[in-house]
This record gives C-alpha cells, sequence and structure tokens, in this order.
C-alpha cells in the first residue's frame, strides 16, 4: 500500500516528481487506451461503446467513453509509484456532494491494479468547460464566481477531521475513517520545507538569503499553525478545477490533493492567481457562511507564502516558464514564461514581506 504521509504536496514531492506534468509517462496513452477499452466492456457488460483520448492538464490520463447516447469521463492513474489516492478522493468527493456542493459523480474506483495496471475512475462526464478558459477569454463574471466559490470553499470546510495532511488511506480502507497522518498542523506544513527551498535555491529562483530569510520567518511564525482540527481543504483550488459557464458554478473537480488542512489554505491558493479585488469576493462570500478564523491575516500570508514556494517548485520543475504562449496557466497578465516567472517571484516575495511587517491584504 502506497502512503503519503510524507508528502506536502504530491506534484512536486513524489519519488518520481514532475512524472505526469513533463508528459513523460511510462506508457503512452494510445498503449493503456487498448486496456482502457477492456475495462469499459467489463464496466458496460458490452462492447458496443465508442472510447476516445481526451488530452488533460493534470496528473491523470483521461478518456471519454459514449454508450446508448450518454457520455462518461476516465482518469487514470499510472505513475510508477503505484498511487492509491483515488479512493481517498471518491471518499471526499461524496462528503462534498452531500452538503450539496457539485462535483462529478463516480460510477466506480478501483486502485487494487488486480485486474488492470492503473488505477481509475469512471465518472460523469461534463458537458461544459473549466472556468479558467471564460476567464482567459474576459467574459468571466469573475465578482460573482468569486463570491460563490468563497461560499462554497466555507461550506466544505464544515467537514473537519482529526489529524493534519494527506489522508490516512490504510485507516480509511480499515475503519472508512478519514483522517490526516500527522497529529500536529505544523508538521505537515514544515513537510519538506527545507527541500522545497534548497531546490528553488539550487535552481537560482531564489538565493541563500532568501531562503535563510523565509525558514526563519515561518518559525516565527509557527505559533499560528497551532490549529485543535483540521478542515477539508482542496489543495488544488483554482478556476481550471471549477467548471460552470460565464457566471455560474456548476462543479468542482480534480480532489486528488485534497487535506485536513487550515481554513486559510484554499483562499491562499486563489491567492496564488488573482488580485486583491478577486479576493476580495472570496472574502465576502465566505462570510455569509462562516466567519474568517481568527488571525485570519497573518495565517492568510503565512499559507499564500507556502502555497507559493510550492507552485515555484513546480514551475520550475517542469519547466513551465518555458512553455509556449498557449499554456493553460498563462493569461493576459502574464501572457509568456518570462513574465509569469516575475509574477512568481512577486507573489512569493509579497506573500513574504505581508507576513514580516503584518500588512493588511490591500495589494496583490
Amino acid at each position: 500500500m502506497t502512503s503519503r504521509k510524507n508528502i506536502y504536496y504530491w506534484k512536486c514531492d513524489r519519488p518520481s516528481a514532475f512524472h505526469a506534468i513533463k508528459g513523460n509517462a511510462e506508457v503512452t496513452t494510445e498503449n493503456i487506451k487498448k486496456e482502457v477499452d477492456i475495462l469499459l466492456t467489463h464496466f458496460f457488460s458490452s462492447n458496443d461503446f465508442e472510447s476516445t483520448v481526451v488530452s488533460g492538464q493534470g496528473n491523470h490520463l483521461t478518456f471519454k467513453a459514449k454508450r446508448h447516447q450518454k457520455d462518461y469521463f476516465i482518469r487514470i492513474e499510472n505513475g510508477p509509484e503505484g498511487d492509491e489516492y483515488m479512493e481517498i478522493e471518491t471518499e471526499v468527493m461524496k462528503c462534498v456532494q452531500r452538503l450539496g456542493i457539485p462535483t462529478p459523480h463516480i460510477y466506480v474506483v478501483d486502485s487494487s491494479r488486480k485486474y488492470y495496471s492503473f488505477a481509475y475512475q469512471i465518472m460523469e462526464y461534463l458537458d461544459f468547460g473549466d472556468l479558467n478558459k471564460i476567464y482567459k477569454d474576459n467574459k468571466l463574471d469573475v465578482l460573482q464566481v468569486m463570491h460563490t466559490l468563497g461560499q462554497y470553499i466555507a461550506r466544505w470546510q464544515k467537514l473537519t477531521f482529526e489529524g493534519f495532511g494527506t489522508f490516512n488511506l490504510k485507516l480509511f480502507r480499515e475503519n472508512g475513517i478519514l483522517a490526516g497522518h500527522h497529529s500536529c498542523y505544523a508538521d505537515y506544513y514544515m513537510t519538506n520545507l527545507e527541500k522545497h527551498l534548497h531546490f528553488l535555491e539550487e535552481q537560482h529562483f531564489i538565493d541563500k538569503k532568501q531562503q535563510k530569510n523565509i525558514y526563519e520567518e515561518v518559525q516565527k511564525h509557527e505559533w499560528l499553525l497551532a490549529i485543535s482540527h483540521g478542515v477539508l481543504v482542496h489543495k488544488d483550488i483554482a478556476l481550471w478545477n471549477v467548471m460552470g459557464d460565464s457566471n455560474s458554478i456548476l462543479s468542482v473537480i480534480d480532489w486528488d490533493d485534497s487535506i485536513s488542512g487550515d481554513p486559510t489554505d484554499d483562499i491562499s491558493l486563489m491567492a496564488c492567481f488573482h488580485s486583491t479585488k478577486e479576493i476580495n469576493a472570496i472574502f465576502n462570500g465566505y462570510q455569509t457562511v462562516s466567519p474568517l478564523p481568527d488571525n485570519f491575516i497573518p495565517r492568510f500570508w503565512l499559507h499564500l507564502l507556502r502555497n507559493m514556494i510550492v507552485k515555484a517548485v513546480i514551475r520550475v520543475g517542469a519547466g513551465y516558464f518555458k512553455k509556449n504562449n498557449d499554456f493553460f496557466l498563462f493569461n493576459s497578465q502574464h501572457s509568456n514564461g518570462m513574465i509569469f516567472h516575475d509574477f512568481t517571484v512577486t507573489r512569493l516575495n509579497k506573500a513574504l514581506e505581508c507576513l514580516k511587517e503584518g500588512k493588511e491584504i490591500i495589494e496583490l
């Protein structure tokens, strides 16, 4: 059984870091499609379906199947680690659905690799696009959508757990309980922090002085991490993981990085990309459901700093700053790799500065 106990964030901490996002899967999508068709034949008890490869932006290989005018979406995890977190993700999505938050229905999940060489989910196919595409086309009612997203974040934080960090798969399989691996939230927050900072210094994204300043500032504020229980954190919340139309959210997808964590975390993740005005709309929506947590502003900066460190590790390690201009993360504000690099540096430094100086959330 694989475990994510020593993982802060899968994309950069998995043993084969950047495996999927660099596009170097050991088995090609076309080759694995043959095995997917066998899976679908067993699932439908028939071969009267059509299947196609679907290009994706995440960790997984993805396919679409059509049978009797109904569409299905198939996600495949075939990384070398044999990761089994799809079972956790499916349970999290069921919990979120029970709160009335729309997520895709999962028909079947299996990460055992007993019958196939991969873990898989067969799920509802959503026939609408992600909000990032609409946002990039300047057709999104951004403030309305952010307000709704703030409400959703507050609602899924009603789900609380024992323990912190990535969920314990062994415990879930034995007792059906979702609980984090760590008894102390600070232990999760600090997981691989030194490793991440060392990587960024090695790659000349930060220098030794910045590395030291960041680590010392985190240590000074470690008292803010003394929380009594974890709440559900999506941990990869961004507009490309929210589906809908120009003024509404129809589904929140990709819960495969979800953890038991701090209520400021998901909001700070959105601040990795968006302006103060847009983040304030999230705050406003959030507060229609729940009050902001105690010490919200310093906790927000502390988590924005941690998340920007992780974003920087991924962007450097996976070569995002060298991508073509049509890369999904680029938009009118950061339209190429060099501008995106400078944006990443600026946002990380802003989080550090505001944490250090106790600033309000005025300008991002």
